[in-house]
């Protein structure tokens, strides 16, 4: 079935300020989460200018290829596209970080989970060693690289397209030398230890897949959000290996979805481990969950 969009009339010869009206009406009428931040910031790229220009010039007329970039990229935020995947970026931790079809978008509550993590290093100047299960685009680990300089880590992914978008956005935010990424199906293959394992694993589940947005369901990749019947299976084969992977005195922090701090921290308790913290989101839902061995 062809998707069907409210009129949008995008024309060249149409002033800036004209169009970016029109832009948050449409989105607003669909209606769109954020339609002012949407238009506003999908009119700023299409048009190649920045805020300052758009505000000190509102009246200059859109060129034809302004406005074919204008309408292209509407019609695809009207069809649920997410901005960032469109813009071909997201900011995580104030750094920027391209996506691919094999990462899934990196979201302000995991910021949460970086947050837990620093908390669990008493001196930054430490030569740590990090790792980070299913590392899609290679934002937690190159968030917590960006914020302790003589530590290392180890990105892991099944998927080889996230791992070369994970190593791009590791030379992008310049922890290039001190990251390295393995193809592997968890932790399996791994004999390291390390101070702090991070992941943000797959935890939907499997039945509560379709209830999600169009803007997770269709554009973020399938592996990095079904976690299973019950959301659990992720963390059953992390949990497996923690024990041995962890270096005296090291944590585990994982992501957890807000139902599950309770099952994530019975099953870490079987597997010899002990929640020492559950901390909360933006929203303040449980959001990550760390671990040390019991």
């Amino acid at each position: 079935m062809t998707a069907s969009f409210p009129p949008l009339s995008l024309e060249p010869g149409s002033t800036r300020a004209g169009a970016l009206a029109v832009l948050r009406r449409v989105f607003a009428a669909v209606p769109l989460e954020t339609p002012d931040l949407d238009a506003r910031l999908l009119f700023l790229e299409a048009l190649r200018i920045d805020a300052v220009e758009l505000l000190t010039r509102p009246g200059e007329r859109l060129t034809t290829a302004e406005a074919e970039r204008l309408q292209s990229s509407a019609r695809r935020r009207l069809a649920r596209e997410p901005v960032a995947r469109i813009l071909g970026m997201r900011e995580f931790w104030g750094l920027p970080f391209a996506l691919s079809p094999a990462t899934l978008e990196p979201r302000p509550d995991t910021e949460t989970l970086v947050d837990a993590a620093l908390e669990l290093v008493p001196d930054r100047s430490a030569a740590l060693r990090l790792l980070d299960l299913g590392t899609g685009s290679g934002c937690l680990l190159v968030a917590l690289l960006s914020e302790l300089p003589r530590a290392a880590g180890v990105g892991v992914d099944q998927s080889l397209d996230a791992l070369a978008a994970a190593r791009r956005n590791a030379s992008r935010n310049g922890v290039a030398r001190r990251a390295r990424f393995v193809v592997a199906d968890w932790a399996a293959p791994l004999a390291a230890r390390f101070d702090l394992i991070v992941s943000n694993p797959p935890y939907i589940r499997r039945a509560e897949l379709a209830e999600l947005a169009p803007e997770v369901r269709d554009h973020d990749p399938a592996a990095a959000l079904d976690g299973g019947p019950d959301g659990l299976d992720a963390y059953r084969a992390i949990l497996a290996d923690t024990r041995r992977l962890l270096a005296p005195n090291g944590a585990l922090a994982v992501e957890i979805g807000h139902h599950a701090a309770e099952e994530v921290g019975g099953l870490a308790r079987r597997a010899g481990l002990a929640v020492v913290q559950v901390a909360p989101d933006l929203g303040g839902r449980p959001r990550a969950v760390v671990l040390r061995a019991a």
